[in-house]
């Protein structure tokens, strides 16, 4: 990584969630609104995230986290029978309210206060659960390798091209290779399309950081992803 970009980073950091604060908190009202007239429960959920990885003495792996708050987008008690588990596509848990907020991605609002203080980037990586980040690593291997030297972000590569679920949409260009992206070895399962998404989330947040290299591509990458991002949340998919 070029020496230079974690501060160009922090810096766009700093500026972007303070204007991306001041431009949003109006909008907290409606949606806060929205919530709660669907749904019994709290407007926000905060949960415990991964922000980063690191190797302790003995060789093994130890998660820093952190709280996110997000708009809450399940019904209460999602997972009081389940336990923590990841999101499934068509999931019966998610509001109607939280359908949209998810697809737009309005539901991560909250999280440039995260952004200001530190705890995430505005790109970068998505932070995952602790408890599922351990089952998603042994299924998926080097994918908590992404949060190592790199804080977790609001957006990333994978959002602008991937759907909320991790899946490559039929009008993206590499949809003709999403066989050969998701199951490159044919071992995984057929079925298993959430293990899929990760696998393709993965592969972008890879490419994210390889653009690290030179300050250059890494502006060029940083300014395309926050650009594309609005769009994204306008129409609701990656490209």
């Amino acid at each position: 990584m070029n020496p230079l970009i974690p501060y160009v980073k922090r810096g766009i950091d700093i500026v972007a969630s303070i204007v991306g604060l001041l431009l949003t908190l109006p909008f907290y009202p409606l949606i806060a609104l929205a919530i709660k007239l669907e749904s019994e429960g709290p407007v926000f959920y905060s949960q415990k995230r991964v922000k980063g990885i690191e190797t302790n003495a003995e060789g093994k792996n130890e998660y820093l986290l952190f709280k996110m708050v997000k708009f809450r987008s399940m019904c209460q008690n999602a997972e009081a029978k389940t336990g923590a588990v990841l999101a499934k596509k068509n999931d019966m848990r998610i509001t109607k309210v939280g359908r949209f907020l998810r697809k737009s991605r309005l539901d991560e609002l909250p999280q440039f206060w995260s952004v200001l203080i530190g705890d995430m980037s505005l790109v970068g990586p998505r932070p995952e659960r602790p408890e599922l980040l351990e089952k998603i690593a042994k299924e998926v291997p080097f994918f908590e390798e992404r949060v190592r030297n790199m804080k977790p972000g609001i957006t990333g590569l994978a959002q602008i091209h991937l759907n909320y679920d991790g899946e490559l949409t039929p009008h993206h260009t590499l949809y003709p290779m999403k066989k050969l992206l998701t199951n490159p070895y044919k071992k995984a399962k057929e079925e298993d399309s959430v293990m899929k998404g990760m696998r393709t989330k993965m592969l972008f947040d890879s490419a994210y950081s390889a653009s690290m290299s030179k300050l250059s591509t890494y502006l060029t990458t940083e300014i395309t992803i926050i650009l594309q991002t609005p769009i994204v949340m306008l129409f609701g998919r990656g490209r």
